[in-house]
């Protein structure tokens, strides 16, 4: 059976779903940008987050963006925007939110608050769905959507994640989505092994921002260990690839997480922060700097719902 339940804890309010008879489960943060909290799993024995988070409200609200945005929902852009810029049915915009030097980054709803707007439990899953109604509060992006999230919790130790963004504008606006978690299995990551399907990755210039051009990459094409390889790119997924298609492992626990984009989310951006204690690997649906090059964005007409499917699973090897 399965479990929804609410809790408060370190300051945050948050929701756990729960499978009971694995114990397997997982924590959201609504007031938080409805942020993944802590993906649990009993191995050998012992609870483990897969999840790199934060201690505290205190900590989130002071470190989010000091952080590295972990685990933030990226919308309605991902990664960066060249100088804050960018044109858009024949008018320029510049994002004020958050700079990072001289670019703009990781969108605008990273610390939004999400009010909760459903939830199930039975014996074959748990749900929680919440929804954050964004009204062109900054004047570089002076649209209107919905942000809905939905986390479903299944057996095997499955957690879906799916992401609706509905025009709520009078006219059409530009739109990208992505997810910023970073996951940890308990060391440092230079020991773990690491596949994604891609052939291509995005080329940047000096200044992190695509130039256009894609490059030949298979380095991790299978299974190889991390050791001190360090990354900040973004890569093409070959979604004609058996799934997953991405799998970050731990030979020596026999524990690997295993990542599930639908073809929504194209692109795969990974990060290594100097730490090395955890890895960012992120589901994009469009490249870095997508609202000036154009590379998967997405021109959403008034109305509709753009929808974004992925699902992380952690596996025991055992």
């Amino acid at each position: 059976m399965f479990s929804v339940t609410a809790k408060n804890e370190d300051g945050f309010d948050k929701i756990v779903l729960r499978d009971e008879s694995s114990e397997t489960s997982a924590e959201l943060l609504p007031a938080c940008g409805a942020i993944l909290h802590a993906f649990t799993v009993r191995h050998n024995g012992a609870i483990l987050n897969m999840i790199d988070n934060y201690s505290s409200a205190a900590d989130f609200k002071k470190n989010v963006t000091g952080q590295g945005f972990k685990s933030c929902k990226l919308s309605p852009f991902a990664c960066r925007i060249n100088n804050g810029r960018y044109r858009f049915a024949g008018k320029e915009y510049t994002i004020e939110k958050f700079m990072l030097g001289e670019h703009a980054l990781h969108g605008l709803l990273f610390d939004a608050v999400f009010s909760v707007t459903g939830q199930h439990a039975d014996e074959e899953k748990a749900t929680i769905t919440m929804l954050h109604e964004y009204r062109a509060t900054d004047k570089g992006y002076p649209f209107k959507y919905d942000c809905i999230v939905t986390y479903e919790l299944r057996k095997d130790n499955s957690l879906g994640i799916i992401t609706e963004l509905v025009n709520k504008d009078d006219g059409i606006i530009p739109i990208q989505d992505g997810w910023h978690p970073y996951f940890t299995l308990g060391g440092k990551i230079d020991d773990l092994q690491l596949e994604f399907q891609s052939n291509e990755m995005v080329e940047f210039d000096a200044g992190m921002i695509p130039t256009g051009k894609l490059s030949h990459y298979e380095e991790f094409g299978s299974l190889k260990k991390i050791g001190d390889k360090r990354f900040d790119n973004c890569f093409t997924v070959d979604l004609t690839e058996c799934q997953p298609l991405c799998v970050l492992r731990d030979a020596k626990k026999k524990l690997q997480i295993e990542i599930y984009p639908g073809a929504s989310y194209p692109y795969l951006q990974l990060y290594t922060p100097p730490h090395r204690n955890s890895i960012a690997i992120e589901n994009l649906s469009a490249a870095p700097d997508a609202f000036n090059n154009g590379m998967g964005l997405i021109s959403l007409f008034p109305g509709l719902t753009a929808v974004f499917k992925t699902t992380y699973k952690i596996t025991s090897l055992n």
